[in-house]
């Protein structure tokens, strides 16, 4: 680990400057845990769980084979927006079981009458949704799109086009690129009634155990996300829907070395130990720019320029999470490393000190 060890203790130096207890007051230099704060009113309140958090953390893995590892890794936190990804990947489930086998058709046709009905949401597709280019309208459980409307965030190379929470003129779904909440836990209700399962029982049985993984993983919604869904024996069950991310609380808590493992599923096209996870061209597609937005592709982080994270390859793509949590696939050196709780404003000294060692 001697090669790392500048890598880790600078991520260890450049901690997040949030609360470790999230219902604590911030002191000395800290910012408010989360980002619900920066949202217009009512809206800037939790509305799910959220727990004590742990340092920086990280793993790194080369050839499959761990490597390094730093803080604590076995550690379960919340992870904010990489659950975003665990949501295209559950696509890629949905397609490879026939339940979602055109990511270009409608949502509203697998799935009426949860809020793609109208004029303007009925042409919205799959893969609108997954490439952030949906423009839905609506609200989520209460929480209406427009309170994510001019959101900018940290690796969004755009100026921002307005004020946060503004209604801003929507455009024809698949012209515009968007990051929106609201949206993505619209996605992720769709993706509940294709399944007729829970989502994290999804994910855990689909991808986190056959990984070898799971342990103290859990995905939690909002107090009040709940929705009764005809099983697939046709009993009528009460499910809770669960958020792309932890911007209003909920969300994945899940441990750094399992971040790792979902991260080298997609450094390896889906396989695991000869089982094919995911679809191959699934997770292909996940990584290719969105022809409007080439920094972004299905809830995947680019770097296509070079710039969006310096030092890191062209080639190379990240799950990204408020609150500094990167899980960053390299397959220039065949690698996956995930760091946690590390400020973004250092992101960039953090990936070039690790490619410095790889």
């Amino acid at each position: 680990m001697n090669e790392f060890t500048d890598a880790i203790q600078f991520s260890q130096s450049h901690e997040v400057p949030w609360p470790r207890d999230p219902l604590a007051a911030p002191a000395n230099g800290q910012v408010p845990f989360g980002v619900h704060h920066t949202d217009p009113s009512p809206w800037n309140v939790l509305r799910g769980p959220v727990h004590v958090r742990g340092g920086v953390s990280g793993v790194i893995l080369q050839h499959g084979k761990e490597i390094a590892s730093w803080g604590e890794p076995d550690r379960a936190d919340q992870t904010f927006s990489v659950a975003k990804t665990y949501l295209a990947l559950l696509a890629g489930v949905a397609n490879a079981r026939g339940l979602l086998p055109d990511a270009d058709e409608p949502v509203v046709a697998r799935v009426p009458g949860i809020g793609f009905d109208s004029e303007h949401n009925r042409t919205i597709t799959w893969a609108h949704l997954l490439e952030q280019t949906s423009e839905w309208e609506g609200s989520c459980f209460g929480l209406p799109d427009t309170v994510d409307r001019y959101r900018t965030v940290s690796h969004d190379p755009r100026p921002p086009g307005g004020v946060k929470g503004d209604a801003r003129p929507l455009h024809t779904p698949g012209t515009y690129w968007e990051y929106n909440d609201v949206r993505i836990n619209q996605l992720s209700l769709a993706l509940l009634h294709l399944f007729k399962q829970p989502l994290p029982e999804v994910f855990l049985e689909t991808i986190l155990k056959p990984l070898g993984g799971g342990e103290n993983f859990r995905w939690e919604g909002y107090d009040d996300a709940w929705t009764s869904i005809l099983d697939h024996a046709g009993v009528k069950r009460k499910m809770q829907s669960v958020p792309g991310g932890t911007h209003w609380g909920g969300g994945v808590s899940i441990s750094a070395r399992d971040q790792a493992r979902v991260g080298q599923l997609m450094l390896n096209g889906g396989l695991h130990d000869g089982t094919q996870i995911v679809p191959k061209v699934w997770t292909k597609r996940m990584t290719e720019p969105c022809p409007i937005a080439p920094f972004y592709g299905r809830l995947m982080w680019l770097n296509a320029d070079g710039k969006n994270f310096p030092g890191a390859s062209k080639d190379a793509s990240f799950m990204v999470g408020a609150g500094g949590h990167y899980t960053w696939i390299e397959p220039t050196h065949d690698a996956v490393i995930v760091v946690r709780w590390l400020d973004s404003a250092h992101a960039a000294g953090f990936i070039q000190r690790v490619v410095g060692a790889l």
